[in-house]
């Protein structure tokens, strides 16, 4: 069974680091707005920007590598540290819907929960996100990089918004994250089997 500490022990615990303290970052917490699928603020009044030490330094790598191929550039982090309590809420907001395929069931535990796993994208020079050809959380295939030749063909995706995906995923690649068939913007440091066993889990 892994380890776990609640969410409030998180500003003692050396095993984490504050987003604040990784330069050169932008941060906009979807689930400490309303502007996620669920409708409403799920964070607050938790802070819930951290991130494990080993995927803060990961992100740094990200940042160096984003200064040389793509310079004035900037990661935009959208979740970062998601407690396993709010975890839960959004299993249960998408009860009953073939939605929930989109997200890990309560019971295996998202690496966001370990500190360990980001949501991100890429803000342009003027601070605008890159046109990804969706929005975060959209749950629909054209989220889904394994279909993304697909819908190129099709007309669906545009070959620019493509290789804005690939900039973000091969930066995030040679920093150390692992990316999913289903979410361009989601991102984990690391294996997920061996996060679960050796990382504590946030409460």
């Amino acid at each position: 069974m892994s380890r776990t500490i609640r969410s409030e022990e998180i500003t003692g615990s050396p095993e984490f680091r504050h987003l604040s303290t990784i330069a050169d970052i932008g941060v906009d917490l979807r689930y400490a707005t309303p502007d996620n699928f669920v409708g409403r603020d799920l964070y607050s009044p938790q802070d819930c920007a951290w991130l494990h030490t080993d995927a803060a330094a990961a992100i740094e790598r990200v940042v160096a590598t984003l200064a040389t191929r793509a310079p004035g550039h900037k990661l935009l982090i959208l979740d970062a540290l998601r407690p396993h309590s709010v975890q839960i809420e959004l299993w249960d907001a998408l009860a009953g819907t073939d939605l929930q395929m989109y997200l890990a069931p309560p019971e295996r535990g998202s690496i966001h929960s370990f500190g360990m796993a980001v949501d991100v994208t890429i803000l342009d020079a003027a601070g605008r996100e890159l046109d990804m050809g969706t929005g975060f959380d959209d749950m629909t295939e054209l989220s889904h990089p394994i279909l993304e030749e697909k819908h190129l063909a099709s007309g669906a995706l545009t070959a620019a918004q493509i290789a804005n995906r690939k900039l973000l995923r091969d930066a995030m690649t040679e920093a150390g994250f692992v990316g999913i068939n289903s979410e361009w913007w989601h991102f984990d440091c690391g294996d997920r089997v061996q996060v679960r066993a050796t990382y504590a889990k946030v409460l």
